[in-house]
């Protein structure tokens, strides 16, 4: 375990890094969490009744969203492990005495984590400071915090795995981004990255609930807002904790099976 949680320091700290890239992105989330709060804004003085959630669980939702967003976007992609793979020095990688899938996981993970951390408390602060029902509040009950904390654990879990099976596809197919922009697009959608679950048909949200997307993003953002709560919550956390152990050994079997059957040409 040290070696990978090396691996995970090492890519944090490189993250850490790209300061200019994370300041860019800043301007970036606070437009699109304007727009968004804003549109919901004037559904909500036009018709009180389209809205399934209050427009200060809408906003918390928002810019956690935003503030989070490269912790939890199936669209980030670590090129290093794809060319890896396309290019066939994925050989060496396998000679290691190292268990691939766990160092890419928390290869993975680092990444993520670095980026997010650059963006998060810059975004949350100024939300803090916006006035009602524009900014980012505190939850009405702070005992569903240590809920909220394990479901952002629990949803970071789910993403990376999702995003080893986009990565473990690369075996199977001559071009990666065929795979990674449908499922990069169904995932944005059904995760409620794009538009809170909330808002489906009702005939969809029971269907879409019971998702690994469901699990991601949407149900620790709606937890803190307070939207998901009591036996709502623990089946939640429950969700969540079977989407992570099924996504984990799923990514391994498929990973155990190309790795198996893989030829490398050429030296």
């Amino acid at each position: 375990m040290t070696k990978y949680l090396s691996l995970f320091k090492i890519r944090f700290l490189t993250g850490l890094q790209y300061r200019a890239a994370a300041l860019a992105g800043l301007a970036t989330q606070f437009a699109w969490g304007g727009f968004y709060i804003l549109f919901y804004k004037a559904l909500n003085e036009a018709n009180p009744a389209a809205l399934p959630m209050e427009m200060g669980q809408l906003a918390s939702y928002v810019w956690l969203n935003q503030a989070f967003i490269m912790m939890y976007a199936t669209w980030f992609w670590d090129k290093e492990i794809a060319d890896a793979i396309s290019s066939g020095s994925v050989a060496y990688e396998l000679t290691r005495p190292t268990d691939v899938y766990a160092m890419w996981f928390f290869k993975d993970m680092g990444n993520r984590t670095s980026r997010a951390m650059l963006r998060a408390w810059p975004i949350l602060l100024f939300a803090v400071l916006l006035p009602a029902p524009y900014g980012f509040s505190a939850p009405d009950d702070w005992r569903i915090v240590p809920a909220f904390l394990i479901s952002m654990l629990l949803a970071f879990v789910i993403t990376v795995s999702f995003s080893m099976l986009m990565y473990v596809s690369t075996f199977y197919t001559v071009s990666p981004l065929g795979v990674r922009v449908f499922l990069t697009a169904a995932s944005e959608f059904l995760a409620g990255q794009l538009i809170p679950l909330p808002f489906f048909p009702q005939a969809w949200q029971k269907a879409v609930a019971l998702l690994p997307f469901a699990s991601m993003n949407n149900a620790p953002f709606r937890i803190y807002s307070g939207h998901i709560a009591g036996r709502e919550l623990w089946l939640t956390l429950a969700l969540q904790c079977f989407w992570a152990v099924a996504m984990i050994a799923l990514g391994r079997a498929m990973m155990g099976r190309a790795t198996r059957k893989l030829i490398i040409q050429g030296g």
